[in-house]
């Protein structure tokens, strides 16, 4: 755990604090919920939090709600709402996730950092739409899936932050033929090989 942050990546001690916190109660609690699988937990602090820190210079200036849906161990949402406390008070997270034992812990991690973004046990699916001014998700599913989470949940304004992996390229132009938005393509700072794909203006091909 001793990897430091890199350049673009700035935070303050006590952010830091936190999130190095954070990534143990990820180890704890891995070791009888599937948070994190093994073979990520030696490099959770590159492999998660550091990939998670990143999508919050994404944030407009204007935002006010950022909804991360599939949150999961708290990747990317515990985290952004660990950097926003600071940083962007006036910003709310909402984090979504359907398995009860992980939204147990987020709720335990929450309390413990002294942190309090708004849990909600539920599928996005099911979810009454939100009107998030960003919405969010890591490792939930393909670009065409997550865009009609985003038609759902976001404002008439709002963008959409989705790091994905080597095959990006092929997953956006499956979405082309399924959906009609702006597209902003962003290299990765923890992964050369992936981008973050910035989307707004999304409906129905």
């Amino acid at each position: 755990m001793s990897t430091p942050l890199p350049a673009g990546l700035d935070v303050s001690c006590e952010t830091e604090a936190r999130l190095r916190h954070f990534a143990t109660l990820v180890e704890k609690w891995s070791r009888r919920i599937n948070l994190v699988s093994p073979v990520d937990l030696p490099q959770i602090w590159n492999r998660h939090i550091l990939d998670s820190v990143q999508l919050a210079r994404f944030a407009p200036d204007p935002a006010r709600s950022w909804l991360d849906l599939g949150s999961g161990g708290g990747f990317p949402g515990l985290v952004l709402a660990i950097l926003f406390r600071e940083h962007r008070p006036g910003l709310a997270v909402t984090l979504v996730e359907s398995d009860r034992r992980k939204a147990a812990f987020l709720h335990y991690a929450a309390q413990e950092l002294g942190i309090a973004p708004r849990i909600l046990t539920d599928r996005a699916e099911e979810l009454a739409p939100q009107g998030a001014d960003v919405l969010s998700a890591r490792a939930l599913a393909s670009l065409t899936a997550l865009l009609a989470h985003a038609a759902r949940h976001l404002a008439p304004d709002g963008i959409a932050v989705f790091p994905k992996g080597r095959n990006w390229q092929a997953e956006v132009d499956e979405a082309h033929r399924h959906w009609q938005f702006a597209l902003a393509i962003h290299d990765s700072l923890t992964d050369h090989e992936a981008r973050i794909l910035i989307a707004g203006g999304v409906s129905r091909a």
